[in-house]
């Protein structure tokens, strides 16, 4: 049986601070074979990286999430660039819009958005995208910077099967997690059908957004069993399949190559840059 590649989670997130190291040291056994941990803050950034330097199967996004953009000035911009150059940082994120707050005010998410969309281009990085009730500023701000250059993943993905085919044209990663299992879902099952398989990851967003049957509990990568499940019925595959194909997506998104496993451990990684691919 393929193993899964959680594309998206937050065990830096105090949720996890009772039982962290032993969860992450379990997950290779339970199937879960290579984890992006991602930075959304400046304090989750460092602890993103010690977890890359501690777990040879984590590897981190560092970024800012819009609702903490107001961290960001010149100086701090500054450490997250050089921050980003760390060997095993495979993109620039969580970054984007998030509207359903009030704060930060939306030009200082849309500034910061921008500058970290142009970063990712300057290190030849990937972007994950984070954008909640803000498709039209994430889409023309895409378009405006030339995403479609830049390239990534718009990470849960929470819109329609229309906005889907947007950012598809412009070469993005879908990615999908727990919400697919939830009942009232039906945009997002509609969007999972009409999105191609080569281009879903999967994520968990965890803490968040454990899937049924644990929804409301804390969440896991050990839960992405529960999203293969569904989205095998939806797509008419077997769960072996997209396992194995949303592995080979998100090595792609990431941009990895010369891998390969064993014992819960990675072996031979090289992370290229897409001006050196």
């Amino acid at each position: 049986m393929s193993d899964i590649f959680e594309t998206h989670a937050h065990y830096d997130d105090e949720a996890f601070d009772g039982d962290r190291e032993e969860l992450l040291q379990s997950l290779p056994e339970q199937g879960i074979g290579r984890i992006v941990n991602i930075g959304a803050s400046l304090t989750s950034c460092e602890k993103t990286i010690e977890l890359m330097d501690k777990y040879p199967f984590v590897f981190g996004a560092l970024g800012i999430h819009p609702c903490d953009t107001d961290q960001l000035m010149e100086e701090t911009f500054t450490w997250l660039e050089e921050a980003c150059m760390h060997p095993k940082c495979v993109a620039v994120g969580e970054i984007g819009l998030d509207y359903y707050w009030d704060e930060p005010d939306r030009e200082i998410q849309k500034n910061w958005f921008v500058r970290q969309m142009e970063l990712a281009r300057k290190i030849g990085k990937p972007v994950v995208i984070h954008s909640r009730e803000a498709a039209k500023d994430t889409l023309d701000i895409m378009h405006a910077v030339k995403a479609e250059e830049i390239g990534g993943v718009v990470h849960c993905y929470s819109y329609t099967k229309e906005t889907a085919r947007e950012v598809l044209d412009m070469g993005f990663y879908i990615g999908i997690g727990g919400v697919l299992t939830f009942s009232n879902a039906k945009k997002l099952k509609e969007a999972a059908q009409y999105i191609p398989m080569d281009k879903i990851v999967l994520e968990t967003d965890c803490p968040y957004l454990a899937p049924v049957p644990n929804r409301g509990k804390r969440n896991d990568s050990t839960n992405l069993k529960y999203v293969v499940a569904e989205l095998a019925k939806i797509k008419g595959i077997t769960e072996e399949e997209v396992r194995s194909i949303t592995w080979e997506n998100a090595v792609k998104l990431y941009r990895m190559k010369n891998y390969g496993q064993g014992n819960g451990r990675i072996l031979n990684i090289e992370i290229f840059t897409k001006t050196g691919d």
